[in-house]
C-alpha cells in the first residue's frame, strides 16, 4: 500500500496560483510573512512580471526582502509596508485591474508574536480590494486558519466573501473546508 504524503495548504495554494500565472503577469501577495509566497510569485512571473507584496509588520517586510535579495528576485517586487486593506490605493495605475493572482495566507507571522494577527475587518476589505483588481480569468486564493484566537471569526469573513462572489457568478471553490473544524482551508475564486 502506497504512503500518501499530505500536501501543505501553502503548497496547494501555490500550485493553484501556478495554474493561471504566466511569465509577464502581475501578482499580489497580500500577506508577505516570511516571503516564501512572494518569492514563489516573483519566480513564476519571471523577469518581465511584477509582484506587489504587503505586510503591516516591519519584521515581515525585512524577512521578505532578505529572501528576495538572496534569491535574485528583488528587482521584480514592490514591498508595501502597509495593511493588505490598502491594496487598491497602493497599486500603480498601470497595474490596476491587471492582477492575475492575489494570494492570501492569513493568521500570524510564523515564529513571531502570535498576538499580531490579520483581522476580520481588514481582511474583508483586502479580499474585496484584491478581487476588484483581478483581470478576467484572474484568481484570488486565500488560505484561512481557524485554530488560533481570531481565526474562526476571520474564516467566517472569508466564507461571506465567497458567498458574495458566488452570487455574482464567479467560480468559487472551498478546498479542505469543513464547518466548525479548527483546520486550515483554501478559498479559490476565479473572476469571470
Amino acid at each position: 500500500m502506497a504512503t500518501v504524503i499530505p500536501i501543505r495548504v501553502t503548497e496547494r495554494a501555490q500550485a493553484l496560483a501556478s495554474e493561471v500565472l504566466n511569465t509577464g503577469d502581475i501578482a499580489i501577495d497580500a500577506t508577505a510573512g516570511k516571503g516564501r509566497d512572494t518569492a514563489f510569485l516573483a519566480q513564476t512571473v519571471g523577469p518581465t512580471g511584477w509582484v506587489h507584496s504587503f505586510d503591516i509588520q516591519a519584521e515581515a517586510i525585512a524577512s521578505t526582502e532578505k529572501l528576495l535579495v538572496a534569491s535574485g528576485l528583488i528587482n521584480r517586487v514592490t514591498l508595501h509596508h502597509l495593511s493588505h486593506a490598502e491594496i487598491s490605493t497602493a497599486l500603480p495605475e498601470s497595474h490596476r485591474g491587471k492582477i492575475s493572482v492575489a494570494l492570501f495566507n492569513l493568521g500570524y507571522l510564523p515564529g513571531s508574536d502570535q498576538k499580531i494577527i490579520t483581522h476580520p475587518e481588514s481582511t474583508s476589505a483586502a479580499l474585496q480590494s484584491a478581487f476588484n483588481e483581478l483581470k478576467t480569468g484572474g484568481r484570488l486564493i486565500c488560505v484561512a486558519y481557524t485554530g488560533h484566537p481570531g481565526g474562526k471569526e476571520e474564516s467566517q469573513v472569508v466564507e461571506k466573501f465567497a458567498e458574495l462572489c458566488e452570487k455574482s457568478g464567479n467560480s468559487v471553490e472551498k478546498i479542505g473546508y469543513t464547518a466548525h473544524q479548527p483546520k486550515p482551508w483554501i478559498l479559490m475564486v476565479s473572476r469571470h
